[in-house]
C-alpha cells in the first residue's frame, strides 16, 4: 500500500482552571469557532466544538502523524491566548490536564448530539459528575484526588 489511511477520532474534554465559570455566554460561539480554526490551521478536523461556561468538548479527527497530546497543546494554548486578549479575561486559564477518548465512526453522530446538548445535559449533572462517568465508561482507572489537581 503506497499511502497511510487512518481514522483517529477523539472526543476531547478540558475545563477552565479550577472549573471556574470563565467562558461568558457572549463569547462561547466565537470561542468554539476559534478552536475549530486552530484545528484546521494545524491539520486537524474539528467535527464539533461545544461546552459550557467552565469546560469544552471537541470532537477531533487527527492525522496519523499528530499525537493527541500535541493537538491538545495547540488547541488549549491558542484558545487561552485568544481568550486573554478580550477585556476582563487576562486571568483566563485552562486546567492543566484533559481527557481524550477514542471513538469509532459509528459513534460520531451520538457524540455530536452529546456535545450539542451540553447546556441541557448540565442542568441535571455537574461537569465533575460527567467527567467521572466518561472515565468509567471508557474503563479508565483513576484516583479521584488526582483527577481535579
Amino acid at each position: 500500500m503506497s499511502h497511510t489511511y487512518t481514522s483517529n477520532l477523539y472526543h476531547c474534554v478540558f475545563s477552565t482552571k479550577q472549573r471556574a465559570h470563565l467562558i461568558p455566554a457572549e463569547l462561547e460561539t466565537q470561542l468554539w469557532e476559534y478552536i475549530g480554526g486552530i484545528a484546521r490551521r494545524n491539520g486537524m478536523k474539528s467535527l464539533r466544538v461545544g461546552g459550557t461556561s467552565n469546560h469544552v468538548h471537541v470532537l477531533l479527527s487527527l492525522s496519523a502523524d499528530l499525537p493527541v497530546a500535541k493537538a491538545m497543546q495547540l488547541i488549549k494554548g491558542g484558545s487561552s491566548k485568544w481568550m486573554k486578549e478580550h477585556p476582563g479575561r487576562s486571568r483566563f486559564a485552562w486546567q492543566e490536564g484533559y481527557g481524550a477518548f477514542t471513538i469509532g465512526i459509528s459513534q460520531v453522530d451520538a457524540t455530536v448530539h452529546y456535545i450539542n446538548n451540553q447546556k441541557e445535559h448540565h442542568r441535571k449533572k455537574s461537569f465533575e459528575q460527567e467527567f467521572l462517568e466518561v472515565l468509567k465508561k471508557h474503563g479508565i482507572e483513576y484516583a479521584q484526588q488526582h483527577v481535579w489537581g
